[in-house]
């Protein structure tokens, strides 16, 4: 291993896989089950990134947390139920693995994934997409606070002995910019995710790219990938 590597970490929903579709299946189902009208479309992908029981606080303020409580539990049947039933998976976005691939063959880099996601489904997403491989540390809402506390970067650093000052984080919203700044890292906006370009920005994107084949640039830029 290089002995002063740098750390590119990922978000998965919205950065790696597009999994809007899937999302938005669960919530309609979650709030079906409980009874309670649906969410606008833009208010649910507004809260992608979040653990789940901060999204349900967020979507429906109005609720008790016991019952948003019960929304998260729904939603998290939904995923198992469509696990279960073979249903279809969140593809990758076009480049995303031939980026990865990019970045893996690079000695001097180390990767990672921070994600809202429980880890039974990051695991899940890994192995239907065979991208386990790829990373050296693996972050869910399972044993942090929700974005953008910065604990899941925190842990990456410890896991990996990288300073702040040699990571960036790429994600997609802009609970991942601020996660990554208040981790001390640099961070990269991707625009074809959840949260739109100005949004990213306005949360303190030091780089916001619009393809996977942008990546390399803004990560040598940030002085992450050489």
């Amino acid at each position: 291993m290089n002995p002063d590597p740098r750390l590119v970490v990922f978000d998965m929903d919205g950065t790696l896989i597009d999994s809007q579709h899937l999302i938005l299946a669960a919530m309609t189902r979650a709030f079906d089950q409980a009874g309670h009208p649906m969410p606008e479309r833009a208010e649910i992908l507004a809260i992608v990134g979040l653990s789940l029981p901060e999204a349900m606080t967020a979507l429906a303020p109005h609720l008790p947390a016991a019952e948003t409580a019960r929304l998260a539990d729904h939603y998290r049947e939904s995923f198992v139920v469509r696990r279960e039933a073979g249903e279809e998976i969140a593809p990758l976005y076009p480049g995303a693995r031939a980026a990865l691939d990019r970045l893996a063959a690079d000695p001097g880099l180390l990767l990672g994934v921070a994600t809202g996601k429980a880890r039974r489904g990051l695991d899940h997403v890994l192995a239907m997409h065979d991208l386990g491989g790829y990373f050296v540390t693996l972050q869910t809402a399972d044993g942090h606070p929700s974005k953008p506390h910065p604990a899941m970067l925190h842990q990456a650093l410890s896991e990996t002995g990288v300073g702040p000052a040699r990571a960036v984080m790429v994600g997609d919203t802009e609970f991942d910019m601020a996660m990554g700044k208040a981790a001390g890292f640099a961070t990269v906006g991707v625009a074809w995710g959840y949260h739109p370009r100005e949004r990213l920005a306005a949360a303190g994107a030091d780089r916001v790219i619009e393809d996977f084949a942008e990546l390399d640039t803004a990560l040598a830029e940030l002085g992450a990938h050489r």
